[in-house]
């Protein structure tokens, strides 16, 4: 279909642009900005004025349960999540049931994906077999199964000779290792941040060194190695200083860091709220700012939603007794201009942080950008408008999330992956 989008302000910040201006849709990809190509007829033309029109929302960590842990979520459902997030591309870490080790899964979990004709799926496969921390592998045959790169999810490996081989291995093809810091012996058992408010509530604490640690060995192999390296998820101040560091001295190294790191601190966790219980666990206000500051000016390089639905039988326990995990996929969007908000940050640097930022990282050529000939993969959304956070607001199957009740700007009223309307706001 033929599609016009006119009157809206064009946010495209791989090009830089941010201005009125028309976008023209054929065939799945974008032929035109600013004006027709010849001969163009819209079929149908949506009216964005005072709406921002903007690449697709591209999230590098977004668990979609399947394999293994359908009662937690489907696909089905966290596709309309996406939808209605604006999200058009999600990459999956290999922690499912199975885990994705095998070309055989990838490929299943690519086709389960394109099948439903919704948001593009990246798997990030299995570093080691069975996230063990044992056997390499396969890299090669995943990468032509589909997967963009390699990652232990939050399943650290014991033995730095695995972990040195396997960033060798990477690095003499070229495959990107994505690692979370966590140490395994300090991160074990802990719940929350090993400070003030641990203590007072009697959680189980969890140092800030459990992730600086992990990171510092990480880097050093990193540079040993000259494998390609991304941090995802960043929990605490320390480790920014590590990262710049390990770039001035020549490591090739990127990284990320979860929305809910920039607005929330170990304080949220209030009166034993399960929904604050995640991994790593929420820090304190001074990494908070420190992490919200390193996005800004751009040292951590994209921001994440780490969704992670959880049912509600796994979050009504005691705090220490339940399930990691925050739901994202549709607070992505809100909550990243929430924050842009707050350290009054130009809507295109803000947008560049979900979208060509985070396609950088993830190799997608394709997307995260409205230039000529790109995939027509769009979001359009009005900054202006405000939306509560409750249960039945949420399509994804897990509710679990501490932004609920909170009203936040931003709603999506357009989704179009590959030139098709899939979202359009009641």
């Amino acid at each position: 279909m033929n599609i016009q989008i006119t009157r809206g302000r064009l946010i495209d910040p791989a090009n830089r642009i941010d201005e009125t201006r028309d976008l023209f849709i054929a065939d799945g990809k974008i032929v035109g900005v600013g004006s027709a190509p010849e001969g163009f007829a819209a079929e149908r033309v949506i009216d964005a004025q005072g709406l921002v029109v903007a690449p697709g929302l591209i999230d590098l960590a977004a668990r979609l349960r399947e394999p293994g842990f359908e009662y937690k979520a489907t696909l089905e459902s966290e596709m309309d999540a996406a939808m209605a997030g604006g999200v058009t591309s999600l990459a999956i870490p290999p922690d499912t049931d199975p885990v994705l080790d095998e070309p055989g899964l990838v490929e299943m979990l690519c086709y389960r994906a394109k099948k439903l004709n919704r948001a593009h799926v990246y798997p990030v496969g299995a570093l080691t077999i069975g996230l063990k921390g044992e056997q390499l592998s396969e890299m090669a045959e995943l990468v032509e199964a589909g997967c963009v790169a390699f990652s232990q999810a939050t399943t650290p490996i014991l033995d730095t000779r695995v972990l040195g081989r396997a960033m060798q291995y990477a690095a003499t093809f070229g495959y990107r290792i994505w690692l979370q810091p966590l140490e395994p012996f300090l991160s074990r058992g802990g719940v929350a941040h090993d400070g003030e408010v641990a203590s007072r509530l009697g959680l189980p604490g969890m140092p800030a060194s459990a992730e600086t640690l992990a990171l510092y060995t990480y880097l050093r192999i990193a540079r040993q190695t000259g494998a390609k390296l991304h941090i995802t998820r960043l929990s605490c101040a320390e480790s920014i200083d590590l990262i710049e560091a390990a770039r001035k001295e020549g490591v090739d190294v990127t990284c990320d860091v979860a929305i809910h790191y920039l607005h929330l601190c170990d304080m949220d966790i209030g009166y034993f709220n399960p929904h604050c219980h995640v991994l790593p666990p929420l820090r304190s206000q001074r990494d908070r700012a420190a992490l919200a500051q390193a996005v800004a000016d751009g040292r951590i390089n994209a921001i994440c939603s780490d969704h992670t639905p959880v049912d509600d039988d796994a979050k009504q326990t005691p705090f220490s007794e339940s399930e990691p995990g925050t739901t994202g996929l549709e607070l992505l969007l809100p909550l990243t201009l929430k924050w842009a908000q707050e350290r009054k940050l130009p809507l295109l640097d803000a947008v560049a942080r979900i979208t060509s930022d985070a396609a950088r990282i993830a190799g997608i050529a394709k997307g995260g950008h409205l230039s000529v000939g790109a995939r027509a993969d769009v979001c359009i959304f009005d900054p202006e408008a405000h939306q509560v956070i409750t249960r039945q607001t949420l399509k994804s199957q897990g509710k679990n999330t501490p932004f609920l009740g909170l009203e936040l700007p931003g709603k999506v009223m357009y989704t179009l992956v590959e030139g098709t309307l899939m979202y359009e706001a009641a």
